[in-house]
């Protein structure tokens, strides 16, 4: 079951989660990437962008 509830200054997810990865947003082209495992591909992922 996943579940999202945002509430100042807190986010809760509940899902079956994985990993918990932080990395910096690079250019790519025209847009921007975030790079990960390869064992990761075709899974779902969350973004979360903070100042």
């Amino acid at each position: 079951m996943r579940r999202v509830k945002i509430t100042k200054r807190t986010i809760f997810l509940k899902d079956d989660v994985v990993a918990i990865i932080e990395k910096v947003v690079t250019p790519y082209g025209n847009g921007a990437k975030v790079d990960c495992m390869k064992e990761y591909i075709g899974k779902r992922a969350y973004i979360v962008i903070v100042k």
